[in-house]
Order: C-alpha cells, then sequence, then structure tokens
C-alpha cells in the first residue's frame, strides 16, 4: 500500500527547494548561475506541454511552434520600442504564443491520439518554413537579435537585469506558473481533462463538451510555452527559427517522459536531467553526444517506465 503524500512535507520540499533555487546564483559560477537560469525556462515549457501530455492524454509535437512565437513575439516588442520595455514584450509574445494556440486547438483537437500528434508536427512545420522564408520580418535563417529590456515597474523604477536578479525574475514566473497550473489540473476543469485522458468516449457520453475542453487545454499550453518563449528571449536576447523546429518539440516530449508525465514536477526534473546530462556527455562525445542520451533514454522508458520522479516515490514509499 503505498502512502498518501503528507501536505505538510510536500510545502517543506517545496519550500527547500525554492530556497536553494533562489540562492544558487550567489554561490555557482557563471555558466552554472546562467545554465540553472536556462534549466528553469526549459522546465517551464516542457511543465506547459504536460497540460496536454500528461493531463490530457495528448502528445503534441508542435509545442515548438508556441514556444517560438513567444521569443519572436518578444523581439518583435524589443526591437519596435526604445528603450526595450519587459512588459510590451511579455504581451507580444504571450499574444503571438496565444493566437497561434487558438489557430492549432482548432483543427488539431478533433483528432485524436496519432493523428492529432501528427497535425501538431505539420504545423510546426509550416509555421517553421513561414518564420524562415520571411526574412523581412524574421530575418530569416540569420534570426534576430536585440538588446535586454530592463527590469522595470512602469513609472516607479527601472534597472538592469544583472544575472542574479535574471534569475530571480525567471525562478518567480516559473513559480507562479507552476502554482497556477497545479491549482488548474486539481481543479473540477483538471479532473475533466485527466477524465478525457483516461476514456475520452465515456466523458463525451456523461455530457461533456470533449471538444471544448480540449481547445482551452492547448490554449493553456500554448500561452505557458509562449511565456516560456519571451523568457529565452529575455536571456538571450536572440531569435531563430531553429526554436521554431519540430526538434524542440520532441526534447519536450523527452522531458516529459524522463521525468515523470501527468506530474507537473516531473517534466522540470526530466528537462534538467536531460540538459545536463546533454550537457556533460557533449563536453566527451562531441558530436556524437546523441548516441548515450538515446540509450540512457531507452533505459529509462523501459526500467523507469513512471520517470525519475514516479522512480523516487516509488523508493520512498518502500
Amino acid at each position: 500500500m503505498i502512502a498518501r503524500r503528507s501536505p505538510t512535507a510536500y510545502w517543506t520540499g517545496f519550500a527547500v527547494v525554492l530556497a536553494l533555487l533562489a540562492i544558487a546564483p550567489l554561490v555557482l559560477p557563471e555558466f552554472w548561475r546562467r545554465f540553472v537560469t536556462e534549466i528553469l525556462i526549459w522546465g517551464l515549457l516542457a511543465m506547459s506541454s504536460d497540460i496536454l501530455i500528461g493531463y490530457t492524454g495528448m502528445v503534441s509535437f508542435g509545442h515548438s511552434v508556441f514556444f517560438g512565437l513567444g521569443i519572436y513575439g518578444a523581439a518583435t516588442a524589443l526591437l519596435s520600442v526604445k528603450p526595450p520595455n519587459l512588459w510590451l514584450a511579455l504581451l507580444y509574445g504571450l499574444t503571438a504564443a496565444g493566437l497561434a494556440a487558438v489557430f492549432v486547438a482548432y483543427f488539431s483537437t478533433r483528432l485524436r491520439d496519432i493523428y492529432f500528434a501528427i497535425t501538431t508536427l505539420v504545423f510546426s512545420q509550416i509555421f517553421y518554413v513561414i518564420i524562415f522564408t520571411w526574412t523581412a520580418v524574421t530575418g530569416g535563417e540569420n534570426g534576430l537579435t536585440f538588446a535586454q529590456p530592463l527590469l522595470s515597474l512602469p513609472g516607479l523604477w527601472a534597472a538592469r537585469f544583472t544575472p542574479e536578479t535574471l534569475h530571480w525574475f525567471v525562478l518567480g514566473v516559473v513559480t507562479v506558473s507552476y502554482l497556477l497550473l497545479r491549482r488548474i489540473t486539481q481543479s473540477p476543469f483538471g479532473m475533466v481533462l485527466q477524465s478525457i485522458r483516461e476514456n475520452e468516449p465515456r466523458t463525451r457520453a456523461i455530457g461533456y463538451a470533449v471538444e471544448r475542453y480540449k481547445i482551452v487545454a492547448v490554449m493553456l499550453s500554448g500561452l505557458f510555452a509562449g511565456l516560456a518563449g519571451v523568457l529565452y528571449a529575455v536571456q538571450n536576447k536572440f531569435a531563430a527559427p531553429d526554436f521554431v523546429f519540430f526538434a524542440v518539440s520532441g526534447e519536450v516530449v523527452i522531458f516529459n517522459v524522463m521525468g515523470g508525465m501527468g506530474t507537473l514536477v516531473g517534466p522540470i526534473a526530466g528537462a534538467a536531467f536531460f540538459l545536463l546530462l546533454r550537457e556533460g556527455l557533449s563536453r566527451y562525445f562531441t558530436e556524437y553526444y546523441l548516441i548515450p542520451v538515446g540509450i540512457i533514454f531507452t533505459a529509462m522508458v523501459i526500467f523507469m517506465p513512471q520517470g525519475l520522479l514516479g522512480f523516487a516515490r516509488r523508493r520512498l514509499n518502500q
């Protein structure tokens, strides 16, 4: 029998992890400080996709669209206003990702299983080609470069980002996003999404408008993916078509599988594990690093099908 997790233990662990992440930029060297910030951004992207993969049972290979348009939306805002405005970048990035999510959701949620996955893959390639060829707006294969915005409260205060304040800003956004998504997935709406995952025909039979729930799930997922894109743009000051390519979506699926689907925390852990694994192996295997990564991923799918989080829970409950 598996023991129920104590709320006190959960929130204590949450506070400890949050505190460790908060002090990380004060104690880590420059490379690892930046790397941890990037893990948080990719973790937010992975967490956004968990709404579809883990909670609704819809595998999407189009998440790169929302992430990439979040980056390009932020880039457009940062290039159009002097000095660059952080909040305008957030508005443009979320709007671009949200509109794309509405478009993709309207056409793809009518389909199920592999047909949904293939449709999202097709959409990611369509957007990739548009961005790659629309040179006048997107910069084509060269992408766009732009200045980093100020961290500001409009009309009250403004300051340049430092590596520490950027990390804390990203940590704050990711933490609030996690708490919001946790509340959503535990709400009646989230319960319906899980019902769709477990048995879509039965959910439809008892009176739920399944297509509407799936459309809202894709839109929510797309908005948070776009938010991750905005954060990436603010950190790296660069937008490129590669971020819209479907390979990014494939990596996000790997994050979910490695960490544990349907948990929110699991995809973040999966993103951290994958990125650390890639960083470590690429130093020794250079261009062949994907071979050992693929072997490790395959072994995890076979021997740890519930991901890192599921494995840890089983060990703790033994």
